[in-house]
């Protein structure tokens, strides 16, 4: 095939122009990101109180900071108005998903667990996965296989947790006995790595669009586990598999299927495997699975949209994608409904 230089010159302004369009998205990506990097670098450090001997008696928020492995790690506590230190109260760990932090999951316009917390009488805590920023912001969670820089540095948040909830006792009138954790996305998949390593000081947990992504797992025993997941998430993927708006997929992992999730747990705690349809509206079904040992559950409750958020809640858009949450269920109020009924 022949050219004539007419053409041939065109080519070459085009992919000149290409290239000239290339190099500058990419420093243009490359400017964004620093002016990122230095506003977080620039925020401050949470303020918070390394008074941890400290006896809680009043209802109110507080923040608390101690070292762990050499990091200065952070926690928001809520106590509710009905707190008496005479009288044993419920504790619920809440855990942001990955990108986000306390502040953003402590935010009642988006997940309103301080008025579950008033209502329901329970003690919340907000802890904050690992950032390499003095702030806190962009948090992770080392959950196994997921995600960011929590699990390439193994950071060791379930001691984390627990080094929490031992100065929270201390701290508050813990009613030990009902103890549980929740989280969104990879809130949730930290959720199911404490249910697997910290069995003992959990009842129940409850995961909301996050499957388990543990890489081992050894329940010392059976713990109930409630399962809340859009059908058409679009980042933690039904099916599994990581959704394509990851720009980055190093960060996270092949995301576990919902089906295989809940299968796995059904068998740890030896529960008959046909679950008995315990809700079907519109837009939403819940399955129950029960005979199992020592009397818990494995539940799940799928809606049919809502993508990758909290059903009943706000979405925070910086990082949740597009779709608004289901109103078909209230997260907040089948989670309680489920945990008081162990």
């Amino acid at each position: 095939m022949k050219y004539n230089s007419k053409a041939l010159w065109f080519v070459s302004l085009a992919l000149l122009i290409f290239s000239s369009v290339s190099c500058s998205r990419g420093w243009l990506r490359s400017k964004i990101q620093e002016r990122f990097q230095k506003k977080m670098d620039e925020k401050p450090a949470p303020i918070a109180s390394s008074d941890l001997s400290q006896k809680i008696e009043s209802p109110g928020d507080y923040t608390f900071t101690f070292p762990f492995d050499g990091i200065p790690r952070y926690y928001k506590i809520h106590v509710p108005k009905s707190y008496s230190p005479n009288k044993k109260t419920p504790l619920l760990f809440v855990l942001h998903g990955g990108g986000g932090d306390m502040e953003i999951q402590s935010n009642e316009d988006y997940y309103h667990q301080i008025s579950k917390s008033e209502d329901n009488g329970h003690i919340v805590i907000f802890p904050n996965g690992y950032s390499k920023y003095k702030s806190g912001k962009i948090a992770t969670w080392n959950a196994g296989n997921c995600c960011a820089e929590a699990r390439d540095k193994k950071i060791d948040d379930v001691g984390f947790i627990k080094e929490i909830l031992n100065y929270t006792t201390k701290q508050l009138h813990i009613d030990k006995s009902k103890v549980y954790s929740t989280g969104m996305s990879n809130g949730a998949m930290m959720s199911y790595r404490l249910a697997c390593e910290m069995t003992d000081n959990l009842t129940a947990i409850a995961t909301i669009a996050g499957t388990d992504n543990t890489i081992s797992c050894n329940p010392s025993k059976p713990i109930s586990v409630l399962h809340i997941h859009a059908k058409d998430d679009d980042k933690v993927l039904f099916y599994g598999g990581a959704g394509e708006s990851f720009r980055d997929r190093s960060l996270v992992t092949d995301f576990v299927s919902v089906p295989k999730s809940i299968s796995k747990w059904v068998q740890f705690n030896q529960c008959n495997p046909t679950p008995k349809r315990v809700l079907d509206e519109p837009g939403v079904t819940c399955d129950e699975y029960n005979e199992c040992k020592e009397g818990v559950k494995v539940k799940l409750c799928v809606t049919e949209n809502g993508g990758h958020s909290w059903p009943g809640g706000k979405k925070p858009s910086l990082f949740f994608g597009s779709a608004s949450p289901s109103m078909a269920i209230k997260a907040n109020d089948v989670m309680w409904d489920f945990f008081k009924d162990k």
